[in-house]
């Protein structure tokens, strides 16, 4: 089921008990950043999303971890558990489509039912319902200050609209913004992302929007690492079954999602930059401060009574992961595409997206673990992972206790261990040089005749079934 927009989602979670209204005043700096940080790390039902009611010095409530675990997730996309969401893309690809990976990817973007996903353009929307061009301001905001170490204030959950100067096709990115002043920010879109590629592109000023809010499909698509030629508009109106309605700025040609909660209208001048950061990141460490690009603000829309939506990034797990968790399960099926053999794949809070990816593999040839780590350092943005480990398609890729007893007693370390060089995230801070860095592959797989083995490889230790289902049935008998 769509939800129509934020306010509609949060209505959702509170009636279903998972979020939790604040209706003490806390300040945007530091304090709500330690309560979320707690409610993120607690297991079970106290894990809810937050409304911050009354915010020192601000009339509009802040609303925190609404995607913060797997179910409000799921609900966020419309299914009851995420594995769904793998299942609804594989329906719409088909293995027998011709051509290279790049070809099918394009392809897909044309297997999505444009009638019901495309777009909707109207002319009055609810975040428009205040426009401020004459003296635009993010002074009313209430845009945290997240961390002791951090730069300064930033916007850490905005939906970044773009086009590119070249073909005009849009870009949605999720990039964070930290306040300069009232009118400037600093626009941390990285160099491999979309964003990113649309100002080295630029000549001259490219317009730039930034929504706040707006239904759950889209921040979330804002988050996702799309193929080149999907529109995260489309994708979006594909997840939710129908358009995305979308608006068209006061002052720049965008387009924005009508319901949002904010919008953002400036500028990004391609030869402008100002040092950004640092910032308390989802690495767990702060990350460096450098040049990025400048945002100019042109007009500030809005709701009457707004919502202000943001998250907070540390050390894992936070309400990032279960963006990423999303994604995951939404690519899996891409990845089957290029690579049939995959069985699961498994990238854990602990790996912080990039640094650790888990998969297993129908293993039908030597070095076949290798041939599938490298297609994966090959393949979109999956390029930044630093830690890929291949295991056997019988190991269940998110039984991470399983994982590390197979990634230590299947191996040996000049045969098993794959190590090279190349790109990196900008956030590694264990990397040879910024943005690029070694990689390492863990062929954690069983051996056999065909690997060539200096010595036979051991049976497993398994119980015989007749014994294990006898001992089933006859549990309560033993008084355990």
């Amino acid at each position: 089921m769509a939800f129509t927009d934020l306010r509609d989602f949060v209505a959702r979670l509170d009636k279903h008990g998972r979020l939790r209204r604040v209706r003490a005043s806390v300040s945007r700096d530091l304090e709500i950043t330690e309560i979320v940080d707690r409610v993120s790390k607690t297991p079970g039902d106290g894990n809810v999303a937050l409304l911050f009611e009354r915010v020192e010095g601000f009339d509009m409530p802040v609303v925190v971890n609404a995607f913060g675990a797997e179910d409000r997730m799921a609900l966020a996309l419309g299914v009851e558990r995420l594995d769904e969401l793998g299942a609804r893309v594989a329906r719409l690809l088909d293995a027998r489509l011709p051509g290279t990976f790049a070809e099918r990817l394009r392809k897909l973007g044309t297997l999505i039912d444009i009638v019901r996903a495309a777009p909707r353009r109207v002319e009055t929307a609810p975040c428009q319902e205040v426009v401020e061009t004459a003296a635009p301001s993010v002074a009313g905001l209430p845009i945290l200050r997240c961390w002791p170490g951090d730069g300064g204030r930033y916007i850490t959950l905005p939906a970044v609209f773009t086009r590119d100067p070249v073909t005009g096709a849009r870009n949605v990115g999720m990039y964070r913004l930290q306040v300069f002043d009232d009118r400037t920010l600093g626009m941390h879109w990285q160099t491999h992302k979309g964003g990113a590629e649309h100002q080295h592109r630029a000549t001259d000023r490219m317009p730039v929007a930034i929504a706040l809010g707006g239904d759950p499909a889209m921040i979330y698509a804002a988050s996702a690492p799309l193929p080149p030629g999907i529109d995260e508009v489309v994708f979006a109106g594909w997840l939710r079954g129908s358009g995305v309605e979308m608006v068209r700025c006061r002052t720049n040609d965008l387009e924005v999602p009508a319901q949002a909660e904010i919008v953002l209208e400036g500028w990004v001048d391609p030869r402008e930059q100002r040092l950004e950061g640092p910032f308390g990141d989802h690495t767990g460490y702060y990350s460096l401060a450098r040049d990025y690009p400048v945002f100019h603000l042109t007009a500030l829309t809005r709701r009457a009574r707004p919502i202000y939506p943001t998250t907070i990034v540390g050390r894992p797990p936070q309400e990032d992961y279960w963006l990423g968790k999303a994604t995951e399960r939404i690519f899996l099926p891409i990845m089957r595409l290029m690579l049939p053999e995959i069985v699961d794949v498994n990238m854990p809070a602990e790996g912080v997206f990039h640094n650790l990816v888990i998969v297993s593999i129908r293993k039908r040839y030597p070095g076949h673990a290798r041939k599938v780590m490298q297609a994966l350092w090959g393949m979109g943005l999956m390029m930044l992972a630093k830690t890929i480990v291949v295991v056997s398609e019988h190991v269940n890729v998110h039984d991470l206790s399983e994982v590390a007893w197979r990634a230590t007693g299947n191996i040996d370390p000049r045969r098993d261990l794959v190590v090279l060089e190349g790109p990196m995230d900008d956030l590694d801070h264990a990397a040879l040089r910024h943005r690029f860095g070694g990689k390492l592959g863990v062929d954690a797989t069983e051996k056999g005749p065909l690997d060539e083995i200096a010595q036979p490889w051991p049976e497993e230790i398994r119980m015989t079934e007749e014994v294990r289902e006898r001992v089933t049935r006859r549990w309560k008998d033993y008084g355990l």
